[in-house]
């Protein structure tokens, strides 16, 4: 891919999912764009075997935009991290199309693993903000991951997950469009639990309260 036809593409996609910006000669101040932009020169070194040099290029622009992206990653077309200072990035992760990515997101290893060490994320899928995905497994197309979310094992297609450790919520299934980066507006089966717990509280404490009166009562009659 020629630089004008790389701007071109990456213009276009921070400016689909990105409001803040108003013209394309920001793009230039993105750190995302140069992180990817010395990604794809990394990467093309890394599969040469110039491993050395696919590193150095790849720390240079870790040091200068705080997005560090393993040369030996695989990433998709329309690639977009927001913001991006803490990203970390694996060395065999695999990343498909439109995904995105928001700042402090970690695409990890367990320390456990061997190989294929890294997740393999699918196409149109988001992770919000401080989001860590860590482990060989897969997060199905179009999914989210909530803002804080760990997630430490296999994520359908079409789902959300938030907490710690991740919980995955099935949508019904329905296709998740990749515009929508409502990043707020997930499901939380945490609160939901606690919430239903509080109330069944209640419930026992009342019935305890009634039932503690029925005995002052008999007692009190048979005095």
């Amino acid at each position: 891919m020629s630089r004008h036809s790389f701007f071109k593409e990456q213009a276009a996609v921070i400016r689909e999912r990105d409001p803040a910006i108003k013209s394309n000669w920001e793009v230039f101040l993105y750190p995302c764009y140069r992180a990817i932009k010395s990604y794809r020169k990394a990467h093309k070194q890394y599969l040469k075997g110039h491993f050395f040099r696919a590193r150095l290029i790849s720390q240079r622009a870790a040091r200068k935009t705080g997005i560090e992206i393993h040369p030996g990653a695989r990433i998709g077309k329309g690639f977009f991290i927001d913001h991006g200072h803490g990203v970390v990035i694996g060395e065999t992760t695999v990343i498909g199309d439109n995904v995105t990515l928001y700042q402090g997101v970690t695409l990890g290893g367990t320390g456990k693993e061997t190989g294929k060490r890294h997740p393999t994320i699918e196409d149109n899928v988001m992770i919000s903000v401080g989001a860590k995905v860590l482990g060989s497994f897969t997060i199905g197309e179009n999914s989210k991951i909530g803002a804080g979310s760990v997630v430490l094992s296999e994520v359908p297609p079409n789902s959300t997950v938030v907490g710690v450790p991740g919980r995955v919520v099935k949508q019904d299934n329905v296709r998740i469009p990749r515009t929508d980066m409502d990043q707020v507006h997930l499901p939380d089966p945490v609160y939901a639990e606690l919430e239903m717990l509080k109330k069944e509280n209640s419930r026992l404490k009342t019935h305890l309260e009634e039932y503690i009166r029925e005995q002052e009562r008999k007692e009190n009659g048979n005095i």
